[in-house]
């Protein structure tokens, strides 16, 4: 079981990129996708969460609004659009796989490598 991430970068504030999960070696479809991020000297904390069942997605306070996470079932793929980024958002991003829906990041079993995403003022 793989989940390859992509799609950081340097960018200004104000600026947008959309992050990228790819999934393979098992189906997904009964598993909640999950993106987390953590900063230099910081915990990982949990972005946003989409259920491939029903579609129901879930967002970390502070990105509601300018943050849209979607998933294609077919490709088995997961995306994160970021717009209107801060440098608060600076951190390595990282997909995650769980059979919870929980923004706890212990259940998510199955992990991407990371992608580095650095916003500047």
């Amino acid at each position: 079981v793989q989940l390859q991430a992509s799609g950081g970068g340097l960018v200004q504030a104000g600026d947008s990129l959309r992050l990228s999960c790819a999934a393979s070696g098992r189906t997904f479809s009964s598993y909640v996708m999950g993106w987390f991020r953590q900063a230099p000297g910081k915990e990982r904390e949990f972005v946003a969460a989409i259920s491939w069942s029903g579609g129901s997605t879930y967002y970390k306070e502070s990105v509601k609004g300018r943050f849209t996470i979607s998933g294609d079932n077919a490709k088995l793929m997961v995306y994160l659009q970021m717009n209107s980024l801060k440098p608060e958002d600076t951190a390595v991003y990282y997909c995650a796989a769980s059979r919870l829906l929980t923004t706890n990041h212990v259940p998510y079993e199955y992990w991407g490598q990371g992608t580095l995403v650095t916003v500047s003022s």
